[in-house]
This record gives structure tokens, C-alpha cells and sequence, in this order.
């Protein structure tokens, strides 16, 4: 069937009745329930935006003909991955980069399982088939993907198998002709509640050995599979109108712990089972976490141009652009932005064919963006609350503008050098939504672990840098420097 429309996409939620619950209760409709509303919206609105620009969005199915998402799209050449990559960038600017979790992500993600399913094979060549077709499936239905990558935080210095209950991180129960019986508690499943389907991925927190093989697993089964439950944390979007929550009333996407209940994950979808050492290398091997990076620093662009944008009318609005310390702030913002898309333009022009056919960025600029944008959201963040400053504080809404007592005041009041009062309160409300609301410090919380610890990937990021050639420049100097003074 063909990628699917806004409408479809919302029809699937309502039929499938997961078992999501929000402050202590089941949600009978996550599609018309308060917390999920607008991020049910805005996803629908990307879906539509597929038959909107199919030249740019779509391609044709090589197995049914159909029109499928171009996000699928296993790329063989340089051209594809930069096609790809424009139809990832037309859902980013749609969500202006704060939906960390659009479709792409995993899309991305299946294709490069997909596509290196020969690596599967090691444990059983029934695994690698089951990758293949699982691709398949996803593209050809248009699957919508939350997953779940990390144990609970129990105690971090110990291994699942060594934790004071080591019944509570999901496991492998038994075997059974039919497939696996799993039990335990994952993190953290972003859009948990509004999607088809979940990807259990190995868990990368910290390497395994075989003592953690019963921990060591990856499947994918349906959101309404039973004995699946998604525990949502506090919604941080709280139904107020999208004036005064112009990001959270359309972009909180959610996230849950999952919880599996003596689960059936049948045999045809399991990719990994109880094996430690594939866990530790999947992502690696298969290209996975490099055709993901490449989606997350193509969407962090964009989210970069969105912050530097509000920022220029920012400054504008109060007549601040003239200062010093502004534009030195308003450049800082400006070479994050082109330090991004420099990172972007390498990986890509860079690319190689890998192992397994699929034209693969360069992951040296990749995982140099992954590992820095982290370290500097928070400051751009902080950039937009020192320019705000206490504007930022003193925020009507827009029931106080429609108040016909009171509302003539703040107009007046809040009116700037370039805005009058509304239009000002409007783009202060939304810089404050993307730095100071629940929603905001979310925002830069999420982004700041999107990857994981920020320390243990540097670590990471220095164990896998390629050192010979700089360290043999140093040796190559030192010897031709003794031979001078000689």
C-alpha cells in the first residue's frame, strides 16, 4: 500500500486502543485526549505533506510500485542520501526541529537494519530474514516507530544481571516454539503513545558481556501487542490555546516507560536474541547509528535556523541589535549554525558505498556534530533567555489581550520598537516556550542526552578517533628538529 495520509495515520491510533496511561489512568483516545492532540495534529500534518511535494517526499516502491516515503529510501548514491535528506529537512521546517523524534528518525533506522541484515545472520540467518522483510513492511504500511534503548536507573555501577532485582530490566523469560517471552521495564519511549509500532534496540548505556545475554535483545512488535503498557510522564502540553503555547500545543511528543508483561514477541520479529557481543557492535556494524546521525544533525540545522530567526526578531522587536554584546551573542548563534551545515556538507559529499551496498555518510563529521550539539544547545538556549531577559517574565496571555478591562492596558504596555503589543507578547511566548516552559527545559534536556551521556560519548568519540596521523606529525617534526640542531 502507499505511504499513508494525516487521516490514516490518525484512523490506525484509534483502532489500535494501545495501553497508554497518563496520571494514573488508561487514555481511552490519545487522539483526542488533551496531551496528545496537537502532536497527533502536527504528526498527521507531515504524513499529508508527503502528497504535498510527492516529487521531493515520495519515490516508487522497487517491490509494489507504490508511492512510499522517501525516508525509506535505501540510498546507492550521493544523490539519493542528499534527496533523502531534503525530505528529511521538509518535515523538519514543518515542525520547525522540536519533534527530536519526527518519523525520519527511524526510518532510517530499519533501512540500515534492512539493508545490512547479513550482520544478523551471525546469531541465526533467520534473524536476517526477519530484518529484511521487517523493512519491508515499514515502508510498504508507512509504519509510524517509538523505541526503547535503555534499562532503568537502578544503580548505574552495577550490570543488570548483578542489580538487587534483576527481574526489572526487560529480559528474556523463555523460549517457545512460537517466539520469546519477555518481561521488565525499558526507557524511553518518546511518542510511545501516538505511534504503530515499538523497536526494542540492544541497549548501548554500557557494554555487555554474556552474564547479560538474557538482556541482550531486538525485536519489534505492535504498540497494542498485550501485556505492552506505556506509563506517559506528565504531559507539558495543558490544552491551552497554541497563542500562548505556540510549541508545546503542537510539537510535546511524549514519553513513556514501557513495561512488558510476560510479552510474545513471535519469532518473525526478533532480530537479536541473547546475544551480548551482536548487541554491542549492531549499531556500528550495521550503519544504523550513522544514517540516524545523519537525520538528527539534518534536523538540527533547521532547528538552529528557527533559534537564530526568533533571535534576529528578538532583537528587533525591543531595538537591541545595535549592541555589542547582542551581536556578539546573535554570531555565536550563526556559527553554530554554519559549523552544522559544514559538518552536513562533509558527511554527504564525503559518502561511501559500505559492506552492504548503502551509500553511507562520512561518520567522522557526523559523530563530531552529534557529540557537539549537545554540548552547545545549552547555550543557545541561554543566549535567547539573556536577550529576552525579564520580557521573558512578564507575559500576559491572550486572555488578558481579549479582557476589555484590562486588555487596552498590556497592549500598550507591552508594545516594542518594531511590534505592537500582541505581536510582541506572541514571539516572546514562543521564545520563552522554547527555552523556559516545561516544554523548553525539556527541549534542552533532550537534546543534551540525545545520544546518551554527553561524557561517555566523548569518551567514545576520543577511543575511536583516528590519532596516528597527528601524533606521527609530531614525531616527524621532533626528528627533523634534532637533526637542525645537529
Amino acid at each position: 500500500m502507499p505511504a499513508k495520509t494525516g487521516a490514516e495515520y490518525i484512523a490506525r491510533l484509534k483502532q489500535a486502543r494501545a495501553a497508554v496511561y497518563l496520571d494514573g489512568e488508561r487514555i481511552d483516545d490519545v487522539t483526542e485526549h488533551p496531551a496528545f492532540r496537537g502532536v497527533v495534529r502536527s504528526m498527521a500534518r507531515l504524513y499529508d505533506l508527503q502528497y504535498e511535494k510527492p516529487d521531493k517526499m515520495l519515490y516508487q516502491s522497487p517491490t509494489t510500485g507504490d508511492l512510499v516515503g522517501m525516508t525509506f529510501l535505501v540510498p546507492r548514491t550521493k544523490e539519493d542520501l542528499i534527496a533523502r535528506r531534503e525530505a528529511m529537512q521538509e518535515w523538519a521546517y514543518a515542525h520547525v526541529g522540536m519533534m527530536g523524534r519526527a518519523p525520519d528518525y527511524l526510518n532510517v533506522e530499519v533501512m540500515a537494519m534492512g539493508a545490512a541484515a547479513e550482520f544478523l545472520a551471525e546469531d541465526d540467518p533467520m534473524f536476517a530474514e526477519n530484518a529484511r522483510k521487517y523493512y519491508e513492511h515499514c515502508r510498504e504500511n508507512d509504519v509510524s516507530l517509538t523505541h526503547t534503548l535503555i534499562n532503568p536507573q537502578i544503580n548505574r555501577a552495577k550490570a543488570q544481571h548483578e542489580q538487587n532485582d534483576p527481574e526489572v530490566p526487560l529480559h528474556i523469560v523463555k523460549t517457545t516454539p512460537d517466539g520469546l517471552i519477555v518481561r521488565g521495564v525499558r526507557l524511553l519511549a518518546t511518542q510511545g503513545a501516538i505511534t504503530d509500532e515499538i523497536l526494542v534496540f540492544p541497549s548501548t548505556v554500557k557494554k555487555a558481556d554474556s552474564k547479560e545475554d538474557i538482556y541482550s535483545l531486538a525485536f519489534a512488535i505492535p504498540n497494542n501487542t498485550p501485556g505492552v503498557k506505556f506509563i506517559s510522564r506528565e504531559a507539558f502540553a495543558y490544552g491551552r490555546s497554541a497563542w500562548d503555547h505556540p510549541l508545546a500545543s503542537q510539537f510535546e511528543e511524549g514519553d513513556a516507560i514501557v513495561y512488558f508483561d510476560d510479552v510474545l514477541v513471535p519469532w518473525e520479529r526478533v532480530f537479536i536474541r541473547g546475544n551480548a557481543n551482536l548487541s554491542n557492535r549492531y549499531f556500528r556494524e550495521t550503519n544504523a547509528i550513522v544514517h540516524m546521525a545523519h537525520q538528527v544533525v539534518a534536523k538540527n540545522v533547521v532547528k538552529t535556523e528557527f533559534i537564530l530567526g526568533a533571535a534576529l526578531l528578538l532583537m528587533e522587536a525591543i531595538g537591541i541589535q545595535g549592541f555589542q554584546h547582542v551581536q556578539d551573542k546573535g554570531a555565536e548563534i550563526m556559527m553554530t549554525l554554519e559549523t552544522m551545515r559544514s559538518h552536513l556538507y562533509r558527511a554527504e559529499h564525503n559518502a561511501k558505498l559500505d559492506r552492504w551496498g548503502v551509500m553511507t555518510p562520512d561518520f567522522a563529521a557526523l559523530d563530531t556534530a552529534r557529540n557537539w550539539y549537545p554540548r552547545i544547545y545549552p547555550r543557545l538556549a541561554e543566549i535567547l533567555r539573556i536577550l529576552g531577559a525579564s520580557g521573558l517574565t512578564a507575559l500576559p496571555t491572550e486572555a488578558d489581550f481579549k479582557n476589555p478591562e484590562i486588555g487596552p492596558i498590556v497592549r500598550r504596555a507591552m508594545q516594542g520598537a518594531t511590534l505592537d503589543g500582541e505581536e510582541r507578547v506572541l514571539l516572546f511566548r514562543l521564545v520563552w516556550d522554547m527555552t523556559m516552559s516545561a516544554f523548553g527545559s525539556r527541549q534542552t534536556h533532550y537534546e543534551y542526552y540525545f545520544f546518551g551521556d554527553p561524557i561517555r560519548m566523548g569518551m567514545a568519540y576520543f577511543e575511536y578517533y583516528d590519532k596516528d596521523f597527528y601524533k606521527e606529525l609530531v614525531r616527524q617534526f621532533l626528528r627533523r628538529t634534532v637533526k637542525v640542531a645537529v
